[in-house]
């Protein structure tokens, strides 16, 4: 009996006993929803990781979840092995005939035992031919084989195709992948920031696909001659990539292109998620990439342009908690690994980091987890281990789970690892921290190993009459359309045109083509009047004589043409063929197109740009200065304020050096009047120690001796009255010294206030001078307009 499960519970096999190794009856049912966090099926060869990988596949199938399965050893196409019957002769086809001489038997014989082990491995876990009906009915697989015939050619160069998302990133990411992808193909590792082989091809595809335009390789490589973009950068196309290293870059695209197995990378279904993953009816079934006939970088290109095509399909989605897709890469090794930048794996690590959101689930399978990036297992929150074959691929398992999970017992993963056998896993989810053992439930698709290219033709080949029925009906549509009639107003042949005149066509690819009416792609060609004129703006006292190159396009008008209506446009010559484009229809124009036209149209030119142009500059009459073509007036006024700052200086030393006598004089009488004050104290000090001294040896001397008359006392006393009036006059003098100090400090105050307010005035004056900005606009005399060129032109329009 088939073991009971819920919806969105996948089946992939039952515990083991650890010890016996035998089935203990819990069935490994994993949710659905946990494959959004990724997942990661490690095993050497022969430790049944493909097996398992078919039946979690099988599983997503059954639950009504589509499968992209990219199959780089031939493995996954066994999905579509289906034999619901479950006889002999259905596997018979199926059987090796050299397999069946090993075995000392014939093919017959090994079908009927294929069958029989097929028949009885299925009954061992409850199932039957009528669950095999029920995956058949759910997978109704189709194996595509891009770069090849045997299965579905898949359209992956035909047709550079806009994504379907408008998110900016998303786009970019996808050109850059499929830009690398493409490099890839030809041998060139060209960085996405710095290669100017990716840097030019991805400008070329962002542009097409900003404008709503698809691609193919014949236009690529045509506008990689000739591109329709002048600058990339701050530098001129042919200074950042040369024409002649352009030209050797096409070649090998060109060579890509010329090759016999090209042809089957551009044609065949589109490359389109929807239409790979679910029917016309809407429901899910399994894609499956056969990348096994290619070389390595083929195989790079294909994994990188369809996993980019999801990703940008991916982003377009409502976000979701259940699994919305399941992706599957059936061998890993070489396209994320942790040293190096393979094309393929960007979108494999945006995939492991983004895709949850959108419910899509990323299964990786490698028998070597050496190889895959640290980051990349790291963000996978399921694993399934089989065995292992050196120490180094168990490290780097370990370490993995480790960064996955930091809690895990490693011990015991490595412990449980080295016991393993043939189709035993150690299973560890996000769920739970047990790491249950369990074996492999019996895939109901036949496992008949890598299908060969005929094998695959052959599967594939109701698919293929199909699409060559419908290829066939829509060339016979086309075959079948008339050529678009000649309107009044065209002719097959070309107006006249005078002689000497210049005439040139316009290509669908010049940069400025719409913003003039034309049409890319049309087969009507206007005429007009592409011009080239060089104006002189000539002034003497600004100093100027100024040259600009000036561009425009004239229209045709009802009396000749319409230089009123006029468009200035940015051409160079690489914008006008001598060739004449196919299927060309012309527009007659209402009048003919004579020199006395053409003279006509040169005269109104000129008036025009007389009276219409002019170059606007800015002066400043105080500062004498004006300012330079194209230069801004915030840079101009800083050039003002610095003249007028130097202006300021200029003034201001020469007030200080006019005022430094001054200055000298005070300073020197300040000096000489502290000078007087220092001797003035010093004589006032002298008079006083002299007035103590003689008071002390004449008048109280004698007094108290008692040896001196009373007239000898007298007479000191006089004297010491006189010395009195000495010292009372040297205080006036010490008083009147300092009196004028000060004034001499008040005068070298006033003269520093002076100096100051000097300076200020000068600083406004100057301030005044620098803002005395206004316009001055220098017209055109008609001596100083020279047409250069004069083309009659002929553009695609409506």
């Amino acid at each position: 009996m088939a073991t009971s499960k819920k919806a969105g519970e996948l089946h992939v096999g039952e515990q083991i006993d650890p010890e016996s190794g035998d089935r203990d009856g819990t069935a490994v049912l994993l949710d659905s929803a946990d494959f959004t966090t990724h997942g990661v099926i490690v095993g050497m060869t022969g430790s049944g990781k493909t097996g398992l990988g078919i039946v979690l596949l099988e599983e997503a199938l059954l639950s009504g979840v589509p499968v992209l399965a990219i199959d780089p050893k031939g493995d996954l196409g066994n999905l579509a092995l289906t034999f619901p019957d479950l006889d002999a002769a259905s596997f018979e086809p199926w059987m090796d005939e050299g397999d069946a001489r090993v075995k000392n038997t014939t093919t017959a014989e090994l079908a009927a035992s294929t069958a029989d082990l097929w028949r009885n491995g299925l009954a061992s876990w409850g199932l039957d031919g009528s669950h095999v009906e029920d995956l058949a009915g759910a997978a109704n697989p189709i194996i595509y084989t891009p770069g090849a015939n045997s299965g579905v050619p898949l359209d992956v160069l035909g047709r550079l195709d806009p994504p379907a998302t408008d998110d900016p990133g998303a786009r970019q990411d996808e050109v850059d992948s499929t830009v690398s992808g493409l490099l890839g193909l030809i041998g060139i590792e060209s960085d996405p920031l710095s290669g100017r082989e990716h840097i030019l091809l991805a400008n070329l595809i962002s542009r097409a696909w900003d404008e709503g335009t698809s691609l193919d390789m014949p236009t690529l490589l045509s506008q990689l001659m000739d591109p329709p973009i002048r600058k990339l950068g701050v530098l001129d196309l042919d200074t950042f990539f040369p024409a002649k290293d352009r030209q050797a870059l096409v070649m090998k695209l060109n060579g890509l292109l010329a090759s016999p197995s090209f042809a089957a990378w551009a044609t065949g279904a589109p490359l389109d998620p929807e239409t790979m993953l679910w029917d016309e009816d809407g429901n899910a079934r399994a894609a499956v990439v056969s990348l096994r006939h290619l070389d390595e970088s083929e195989r790079h290109f294909a994994i990188t342009v369809l996993l980019s095509r999801v990703i940008s399909w991916m982003r377009t989605q409502s976000g979701t908690g259940q699994l919305r897709l399941l992706i599957y890469i059936d061998e890993v090794m070489g396209l994320a690994p942790p040293v190096g930048n393979p094309s393929t794996k960007k979108p494999i690590l945006t995939l492991l980091k983004q895709a949850r959101a959108f419910g899509v689930g990323l299964v990786l399978s490698t028998q070597n987890p050496v190889d895959l990036d640290y980051k990349a297992i790291s963000n996978a929150g399921t694993w399934m281990i089989g065995r292992l074959q050196t120490e180094q691929d168990k490290n780097r398992l370990v370490d993995g789970l480790r960064a996955a999970d930091g809690s895990i017992d490693i011990g015991e993963v490595e412990r449980r690892i080295s016991g393993l056998g043939k189709r035993q896993f150690v299973l560890r989810t996000t769920r739970e921290s047990s790491l249950p053992l369990f074996t492999t439930r019996w895939a109901m698709s036949y496992l008949a190993g890598p299908l060969s290219r005929s094998q695959i033709t052959g599967l594939m080949s109701d698919r293929n009459a199909e699409r060559s029925a419908e290829a066939r009906a829509t060339e016979s549509e086309s075959a079948a359309a008339e050529p678009p009639p000649t309107a009044e107003d065209e002719s097959t042949l070309a107006p006249k045109i005078p002689d000497g005149t210049p005439v040139r066509y316009v290509p669908s690819n010049a940069p400025w083509l719409e913003s003039v009416g034309g049409v890319p792609g049309s087969a009507r060609y206007a005429p007009v009047l592409a011009a080239r004129v060089s104006l002189l703006f000539d002034d003497t006292k600004a100093k100027l004589r100024h040259t600009e190159e000036w561009e425009a396009i004239i229209p045709a008008g009802i009396d000749g043409f319409d230089v009123d209506a006029l468009t200035e446009v940015d051409f160079d010559d690489r914008d006008f063929l001598t060739d004449v484009p196919d299927a060309l229809r012309y527009v007659v124009p209402e009048f003919s197109i004579t020199k006395k036209a053409l003279t006509a149209a040169q005269r109104e030119l000129k008036n025009a740009l007389y009276v219409g142009e002019s170059i606007r500059l800015f002066q400043n009459p105080e500062l004498k200065m004006y300012s330079r073509p194209n230069e801004s007036r915030d840079e101009f006024e800083l050039r003002c304020r610095l003249a007028a700052d130097e202006g300021n200086d200029e003034a201001a030393g020469k007030l200080r050096d006019k005022l430094q006598s001054q200055l000298g004089r005070i300073q020197d009488q300040i000096a000489k009047a502290e000078d007087r004050v220092r001797q003035a104290e010093i004589d006032a000090e002298g008079r006083k120690s002299q007035q103590l001294i003689n008071l002390g040896t004449s008048i109280l001397g004698g007094l108290l001796g008692g040896r001196s008359r009373a007239r000898s006392l007298g007479t000191a006393a006089r004297r010491m009255g006189s010395g009195r009036r000495q010292a009372a006059s040297s205080r006036n003098r010490v008083e009147t010294a300092m009196n004028r100090l000060e004034e001499k400090y008040d005068d070298l105050e006033e003269l520093e206030a002076k100096l100051a307010d000097s300076i200020l005035d000068l600083e406004d004056e100057w301030n005044e001078k620098a803002e005395a900005i206004s316009e001055l606009d220098v017209s055109l005399e008609k001596n100083d307009i020279t047409i250069d060129d004069l083309i009659v032109a002929w553009i695609p329009v409506p």
